[in-house]
């Protein structure tokens, strides 16, 4: 291995990675009410902007390993921030021609490229130096992801949300010239965010280029079982189930909170995406002393007792009223925040060469990021009342406890696997 020095820069260079997919996920909650009001677009309509981010790391997830096999951990990194930036830059022509199904392809590029990005950067900042600090390594590098969580809302409420929209009835009453106008202001909204953005993952790409890395190959052999033989694995089973509702579950109340905060909580759009900073903040508060916490409890239960509070706030979020309900909707962001890592790490523990496959399989399993938020949307649509809809994240936190109390007697043998992933 090189000396720790001749690295330091590398390691800065992928954990900014960190930031980057973090900060573009989390322009959608602002990017789906911005382009629902610019479209006239059903609540259906506007779920599938997930849809068309988390369709691609179904697709993208064994395309992505086997890249990183062929080619390494450098390339693959590479490929995947070309392919960011061109996603980025497709917003242009999207806005040009007042095209959503333009806008979902972009969104379907950008995170094919995330995809690749968020294969390759975990394993890579864990052999980025000392094999003993992997973990501490991997914590703080996440870390830079809950910041742009909390950021990412509040520069989109900033530029792309920057005035009130007009209303359905506002549009209905504008002659049709004048209506083609507003709508080819309102998607030109989202060109110089995204644009800016673009730049900097090439000025990214190319410090990478221009950067040794040490090339590292995977020493150990996975089995020639064949990608599914880790579904032989209860635990795999279960944890490919539970991720796929949690990420499920994730979306629906990161991605919607904006629209939530103005069709149930009657705020604005402009302070709703400062209300999606917040979520974002105690989401990224929510990791850290859930980790704390697991000092002193056990991961399973302490995921059945965040799980059960979720459940509980996701039945005020759909049957209260007010502000009060925007607040429970930020305390779900807190309570959630340890699920993925405990779930991947239960799902992985103990399969041996199986490992790699359960690992590609539960990445996989995120399409239900892209499959839940639009049934949301649906129930939204045919109710006629938006917080209905949340019967969707409800079910999901159910079958994440169903998960913990499967888990209830198993211990993780290293509690730092939980701060990796």
């Amino acid at each position: 291995m090189t000396n720790k020095k001749s690295y330091a820069f590398a390691l800065i260079l992928v954990t900014s990675l960190f930031f980057f997919w973090g900060f573009i996920h989390n322009l959608d909650p602002i990017l789906i009410p911005h382009l629902r009001n610019a479209f006239s677009l059903s609540h259906f309509q506007a779920s599938l902007v997930d849809s068309a981010v988390f369709i691609a790391y179904f697709v993208m997830a064994i395309p992505a390993g086997i890249i990183m096999k062929r080619y390494g951990y450098k390339a693959g990194i590479l490929i995947g921030l070309i392919f960011f930036a061109i996603g980025c830059f497709l917003f242009v022509p999207a806005a040009n021609t007042i095209s959503y199904v333009f806008f979902l392809g972009a969104l379907f590029v950008v995170a094919c490229g995330l995809t690749i990005l968020e294969t390759a950067a975990n394993p890579y900042v864990a052999i980025l130096g000392d094999p003993a600090s992997s973990a501490q390594r991997l914590n703080f590098a996440q870390s830079f992801n809950g910041l742009a969580a909390f950021v990412a809302p509040i520069f989109g409420g900033k530029f792309i949300l920057s005035h009130e929209p007009k209303s359905q009835e506002e549009l209905a009453q504008m002659a049709e010239q004048a209506k083609m106008a507003y709508i080819q202001s309102e998607t030109a909204a989202v060109k110089l965010p995204y644009v800016v953005l673009g730049i900097l993952i090439l000025l990214i790409a190319a410090l990478f280029f221009f950067t040794r890395l040490p090339d590292i190959k995977d020493a150990e052999e996975e089995g020639r079982a064949g990608f599914f033989h880790a579904l032989r694995h209860k635990n795999v089973r279960w944890a490919v189930v539970a991720q796929f509702f949690y990420v499920g579950a994730q979306v629906c109340i990161l991605s919607f909170l904006v629209l939530y905060a103005t069709e149930a909580a009657g705020i604005s759009g402009k302070d709703g995406a400062d209300y999606a900073g917040f979520a974002g903040l105690a989401f990224m508060l929510g990791r850290f002393i859930g980790t704390f916490f697991m000092r002193f409890v056990s991961a399973s239960k302490l995921l059945i007792i965040y799980s059960a509070i979720a459940i509980f706030l996701s039945l005020f979020v759909i049957f209260g009223s007010g502000i009060q309900t925007l607040y429970a909707l930020i305390g779900i962001a807190f309570f959630m925040s340890i699920m993925f890592p405990t779930i991947f790490a239960f799902g992985v523990q103990g399969i041996g060469a199986d490992t790699k496959s359960a690992s590609s399989l539960i990445v996989m399993s995120i399409v239900g990021g892209a499959l839940l938020p639009p049934i949301l949307g649906f129930i939204s649509d045919k109710t006629g009342h938006f917080q209905y809809g949340y019967f969707v994240p409800l079910v999901c936190f159910i079958v994440v406890l169903l998960f913990a109390f499967q888990n209830r007697n198993v211990s993780i043998a290293e509690t730092e696997n939980l701060k990796s992933h």
